[in-house]
C-alpha cells in the first residue's frame, strides 16, 4: 500500500506516469491501474472491510467498563439494559459478554 500512496503523491506532484514507473521500479501498466482506480473510486483499496460494523462505539464501551467496574456483581442482562436506558443502545447480553471478554472481564 506504500506504492499506492507514493504513486497518488507522486502523480499529485504532477510527475507523469513513465517518470512514477521509473522512480519506484514499478510496471507503468501498474501505475496507471492505481491511478485510474483513486480518480474513480477515491480509495486504492481492493477490498470492503469484511463482517457486519460494531455495534459498540468506543464511548459505549467506555461506558461498559465504567459499569461494570463500579459493580462487578451484575449480570449481562441487567448490564445491557442498564447500558440501553442510558445510552439508547439496544444491545444484547450475548453482546456485551462479548464486550467484555474482548475488555479482559471474565466470569
Amino acid at each position: 500500500m506504500q506504492t499506492a500512496s507514493t504513486n497518488i503523491g507522486e502523480r499529485l506532484c504532477n510527475k507523469s506516469i513513465r517518470d512514477i514507473s521509473w522512480l519506484l521500479n514499478i510496471p507503468r501498466s501498474a501505475v496507471s491501474g492505481i491511478m485510474t482506480k483513486w480518480k474513480q473510486l477515491g480509495t486504492t483499496a481492493t477490498q470492503l472491510p469484511s463482517g457486519t460494523p460494531r455495534h459498540m462505539t468506543e464511548r459505549g464501551q467506555r461506558m461498559l467498563k465504567r459499569t461494570v467496574r463500579r459493580s462487578r456483581q451484575l449480570s449481562a442482562e441487567s448490564i445491557a439494559k442498564d447500558i440501553q436506558t442510558s445510552c439508547d443502545l439496544q444491545m444484547s447480553p450475548t453482546t456485551v459478554c462479548r464486550e467484555l471478554h474482548g475488555m479482559g472481564f471474565h466470569g
